[in-house]
């Protein structure tokens, strides 16, 4: 009984109506007016049409609904209880309509949705923080869901709709993924302060074959792993590579404390970082890329803008 009674609630809803075309938009609208103004003429007037056609579709309305919505007399026009009460329930579900037609049009236009960035890396004030910032001050409507892993990582998940884009370190080439090199750094080697190259204006490359480097398991780990083994080939014995499970606050602590060197970027050396000499390496090739990746089959609008900004910035950014 009571599944009976909700159903036919259910079927005599303002939206059930609208949306099995028993009751046409602008039915509805005429109602509305008529409640704001307590007035057919004067919602007539505010609508541009004839008080006859208010009249006239208000009561088909009120048949249809087997209530009557509006008391009628010498003196003007009423809300009956049972008209409050649907009046109220058509107001709110216009809002929700209006809110779903605003909503997707935002997001068809890439101004409203989400967005799920992978990135390898991120700290204060680096330029993929000062892009990820600067994106969300220019779109807020759109959320970012950042996640920080590995360059492998990241193309598994974009494969698989898990992320929408990724910021790796190094130039890509990819056969089933779009990539584009969007800025450039410095490569620095992290020494403990009391390290006799310390104070050095720079280092080479040779001059690091016989030390311990100190490389994260995440982030950009692996793409450094291989550097340095690409770096030593044919010239000097591989030099020692720990791999450490930690972040990067812990990997500057254990640099400090002397347990091995590292590698890092110019913007990611803070001038802070006590006890740590942060030195340039003189014979590196060329800066280190930095590179945006995506699915070519993702078309989200909001993908779109984020990787024109992402293009764009490095020509503003100092």
């Amino acid at each position: 009984m009571r599944r009976r009674r909700l159903s036919a609630q259910s079927e005599s809803s303002p939206t059930s109506l609208l949306l099995s075309g028993r009751v046409p938009m602008v039915t509805l609208i005429q109602t509305l007016a008529v409640a704001e103004y307590l007035s057919f003429s004067r919602a007539a007037d505010a609508l541009g049409v004839s008080q006859s056609s208010v009249s006239t579709r208000i009561r088909v309305l009120e048949r249809d609904l087997g209530v009557v919505l509006f008391n009628r007399n010498t003196r003007g026009v009423r809300l009956t209880e049972a008209g409050r009460h649907f009046v109220d329930q058509v107001e709110n579900a216009m809002g929700i309509l209006d809110h779903a037609i605003q909503a997707a049009g935002m997001q068809a236009r890439g101004e409203d949705g989400a967005l799920r960035v992978g990135v390898h890396a991120l700290m204060v004030g680096c330029f993929l923080d000062r892009l990820l910032e600067r994106f969300h001050d220019e779109h807020p409507g759109i959320c970012l869901h950042i996640t920080e892993g590995t360059a492998r990582d990241a193309q598994f998940m974009m494969r698989e709709g898990k992320l929408d884009i990724s910021f790796m370190l190094g130039s890509h080439e990819i056969s089933d993924l779009n990539s584009r090199v969007i800025w450039r750094d410095r490569l620095m080697v992290a020494l403990p302060q009391g390290h006799p190259l310390a104070l050095q204006p720079n280092v080479e490359w040779r001059q690091l074959a016989e030390e311990t480097f100190l490389i994260r398991h995440g982030g950009a780990g692996p793409q450094l792993h291989d550097l340095i083994i690409a770096r030593a080939a044919g010239k000097w014995l591989t030099p020692a590579i720990v791999r450490v499970d930690a972040g990067r606050s812990a990997l500057f602590s254990m640099i400090a404390a002397g347990h091995g060197v590292s590698l890092f970027v110019e913007e990611n050396v803070s001038a802070s970082t006590t006890n740590i000499a942060f030195l340039p390496i003189r014979d590196e090739p060329e800066a280190i890329a930095f590179s945006v990746v995506w699915s070519p089959s993702n078309r989200d609008p909001a993908l779109m803008k984020l990787l024109t900004l992402a293009t764009a910035l490095p020509k503003y950014l100092p």
